[in-house]
């Protein structure tokens, strides 16, 4: 995450998607509904009509899949009406013409026939999103465990980085991890990469610092990921 937890309850605009907060995550969940009740608005980007979705100023019921298409959508809206930040583009970014090339084919009106969602919606809440200094994005596995889930987590960012929200309180791009504990678990080195702090395990003298506490000789290679066990 670019911000911290607790500066969810101060955001003026909540961007949830494929996150079932309530369900998944229900102590930041309470923040979300402090925001909420603070007078946040809320855009809810989620095949499944979750709890959030019936408190949302926008549900975008899009087809699953079509992330990409959506959040490039929202960037064709955003530079269509100039509300891209270009002070910050300049000051903090790279490569934002690129950006504009591609994007420039995913108008809202081609996304509403991938996506389901109608073209005006989409402009809205572009729209919203990047008038909104305190603004922050909130996805996590509906996002990430599709196949398509890298190049959706690249148009958040590029998103959130032509409408300067990075660097901002209670704004910027936040992952939820997915399950209870798995931050402090990678933390600890419960992981077949990384040893306890994401010291590298090909680092002979991390190896041996953990040696010498444990009385044990650390192994140089690394584990197997799960994907790696089954096959």
């Amino acid at each position: 995450m670019t911000n911290s937890i607790a500066e969810i309850e101060d955001a003026d605009f909540l961007l949830v998607a494929g996150a079932n907060t309530t369900e998944a995550h229900p102590v930041l969940a309470l923040r979300m509904k402090k925001a909420l009740r603070r007078g946040a608005r809320l855009a809810v980007v989620d095949p499944r009509r979750i709890w959030l979705a019936d408190h949302a100023d926008w549900h975008l019921q899009l087809r699953p899949g079509t992330d990409v298409w959506l959040f490039n959508a929202m960037a064709n809206g955003a530079i269509d009406e100039d509300l891209v930040d270009q002070r910050y583009l300049d000051t903090h970014t790279e490569g934002f013409e690129a950006v504009r090339e591609v994007v420039a084919a995913y108008t809202p009106e081609r996304a509403a026939d991938a996506t389901g969602v109608d073209a005006t919606t989409i402009r809205e809440v572009a729209r919203a999103y990047a008038t909104t200094p305190r603004a922050g994005i909130y996805y996590t596995l509906g996002i990430t465990e599709h196949v398509c889930g890298v190049d959706t987590v690249w148009t958040l960012s590029n998103l959130a980085l032509m409408t300067g929200h990075v660097g901002i309180p209670a704004a910027g791009v936040n992952p939820l991890r997915g399950q209870n504990n798995v931050q402090g678990a990678n933390d600890m080195g419960n992981n077949p990469v990384y040893l306890p702090g994401y010291q590298d395990i090909d680092d002979p003298d991390a190896r041996a610092a953990f040696g010498r506490a444990w009385g044990r000789t650390v192994p140089s290679a690394p584990g197997m990921r799960l994907d790696e066990m089954m096959a």
